[in-house]
């Protein structure tokens, strides 16, 4: 005997999925914060006399890290920026009819 998946159901899941998202979001995030300080920290001890912590070689990977945070963060706060707020149910019915022509 199937089991009926009701709206509620449907819905619980993607806020438990989304729940996810943002829950790797901020360990990624904490993860970034952690490791870039102890970068900075490793160089800030290496530095030479008269040198300055303060040149774009020091700052390289957090910056390019940092664009790759801003990016999943707008896809996981702001979902329909890039592929719109309805593109996996047009695709998912997209995939659907393609299959029933095979």
């Amino acid at each position: 005997m199937k089991q009926q998946i009701s709206e509620d159901d449907i819905r619980y899941k993607e806020a438990e999925k989304r729940v996810k998202r943002i829950k790797s979001f901020y360990i990624f995030t904490f993860v970034y914060i952690v490791v870039n300080i102890f970068i900075f920290v490793s160089n800030y001890r290496e530095l030479k006399p008269g040198e300055t912590i303060w040149q774009l070689k020091y700052f390289t990977l957090a910056i390019f890290w940092g664009i790759g945070i801003a990016g999943y963060a707008i896809s996981i706060f702001l979902p329909g920026v890039f592929l719109g707020s309805n593109w996996e149910e047009k695709k998912i019915k997209q995939l659907m009819d393609k299959e029933k022509e095979l």
